[in-house]
């Protein structure tokens, strides 16, 4: 590579980029919703069930935990962004490009981790709490509605990103109805006493609890790694040039290429990836970053005002239930509705944007992997994948797993350990792949590092801790 040449993707696995232009980039107002997709997908799982749990049984002492596991997947997600943008291929290309081996590891660790249907058995345990309806035919119910939606929209990435601003727009709402009329200055204060004790845990915590919380303090997992996947189709740097994901019934195919396109070193080039860094960064705070630690905060805090504190926390999902009925001894029924509504709608937010997520890394690596001199299409993968997860849900719930918390549970500790494998992965990537403007900064390479350590701690004391238990 010569000096003057800012892109150089490992070869040999897939070819050479092609030379296009990098499109001028669109004010930050056009640019959100990549960002809100994925923290629609955060809140229903850490925001609103692990870590509410977690501090209805230790406080507010692992509050720490919470703002440096958001604070680390920004980082990681911008990565990701940052090899989307430069090259409008996927991440989980450009980890194919590094090793073969890369795309079978990362399809398991994709699929298997999300797999559960816990967020529709949620979202159906709640919704039994006020209307007589039997949890696993809801949560089936669930499943296929959102295969459905899935299905219907003419291009998928644009009824993602509306069904997910209006769902953020009304659980934000109705979660500050909420704090501001149960939350109190004694809370909040406690809040921030546990933001600063890094490095305590107090006796007694679960380690896989701990493990997934921190993963899904955020979305966590591989599904960052569709934040490449949503940037393409919003049609971020050189992702205008890439195909998006359209409904077989509704939509026009669009040829969609796994291989991406490398810009000149110019001038020109240098101050366009200038404004698309900083308005991409800018726009991740602001769909991303702040909502996320703002939910994981008022959830928190919202557990630590409904439930007694110290008292002996109710199993499974029924600690929801009491902060409902807490609410409900309040501020009557109608307040309690307001409650159990939020939550169905956080939970199947997430099931909507988890399928769409998982799905979408899914098809780039099966294509990647296995079909590249295959005729099926990307979309066509997409969907097969989509209508998999809604079919293997519904085995799993008829099979009898229908404990949401257990689902949840088993689901982030496995992504924790997913996020350990691709936080090294992503600074090699970088690092290999790009330089001048675009080579990560060290600010970057640090976060990155210590996101590795962070995870990978986690992960390796995780998996000790569980295999004594085993034998």
């Amino acid at each position: 590579m010569s000096e003057a040449e800012w892109i150089d993707l490992p070869r040999g696995v897939l070819p050479a980029p092609q030379r296009r232009e990098l499109p001028a980039p669109p004010s930050l107002a056009r640019m959100l919703g990549p960002s809100v997709i994925l923290a629609g997908l955060s809140i229903g799982s850490g925001e609103f069930v692990l870590w509410p749990r977690i501090t209805a049984e230790w406080g507010f002492a692992l509050f720490w935990a919470c703002w440096i596991g958001v604070t680390l997947q920004f980082f990681l997600n911008m990565e990701i962004e940052r090899y989307s943008l430069a090259t409008g291929e996927s991440a989980v290309a450009g980890f194919f490009r590094l090793s073969r081996a890369f795309g079978p590891v990362f399809l398991v660790c994709s699929v298997v981790p999300w797999i559960w249907p816990g967020w529709a058995t949620g979202a159906a345990t709640l919704l039994a709490w006020e209307i007589a309806v039997p949890v696993k035919g809801a949560a089936i119910g669930g499943l296929v509605g959102c295969g459905v939606v899935l299905s219907l929209g003419p291009v998928v990435y644009r009824t993602v990103e509306r069904i997910q601003f209006v769902l953020v727009a009304a659980i934000f709402a109705a979660l500050v109805v909420l704090a501001f009329a149960c939350v109190r200055g004694e809370h909040v204060s406690a809040l921030l006493a546990g933001a600063l004790r890094v490095g305590s845990v107090p006796d007694g915590v679960q380690l896989p609890l701990l493990l997934g919380a921190i993963a899904f303090a955020g979305a966590g997992g591989a599904v960052n790694l569709a934040q490449s996947n949503y940037i393409k189709d919003k049609g971020y740097g050189m992702g205008r040039w890439i195909g998006r994901i359209t409904s077989p019934f509704t939509g026009r195919e669009e040829a969609v290429s796994e291989v991406g396109y490398a810009f000149a070193a110019s001038d020109t080039h240098r101050e366009r990836w200038r404004r698309w860094w900083r308005r991409t960064n800018a726009e991740h705070v602001l769909g991303f970053f702040l909502p996320c630690l703002l939910s994981l905060a008022l959830f928190s805090l919202l557990a630590a005002a409904l439930l007694p504190a110290g008292g002996e926390v109710a199993e499974g999902f029924d600690f929801i239930g009491d902060e409902a009925a807490e609410i409900g001894r309040r501020f009557g029924p109608l307040g309690r509705s307001l409650f159990v509504a939020t939550g169905i709608a956080v939970l199947l937010s997430t099931e909507l944007a988890l399928i769409d997520a998982v799905s979408r890394v899914a098809a780039d690596l099966l294509k990647l992997s296995f079909l590249r001199e295959r005729a099926a299409t990307v979309s066509q993968l997409y969907f097969a994948t989509v209508w998999s997860m809604v079919a293997f849900g519904a085995v799993v719930l008829l099979a009898g797993f229908d404990q949401p918390l257990l689902l949840l549970v088993l689901s982030a500790a496995l992504n924790g350990i997913v996020m350990f494998l691709y936080s090294g992965l992503l600074l090699l990537l970088n690092l290999r792949s790009f330089r001048g403007p675009l080579r990560p900064r060290a600010g970057r390479v640090v976060a990155l590092g210590a996101a590795l350590l962070f995870f990978g701690y986690f992960s390796i004391v995780t998996l000790f801790d569980q295999a004594v238990r085993l034998f």
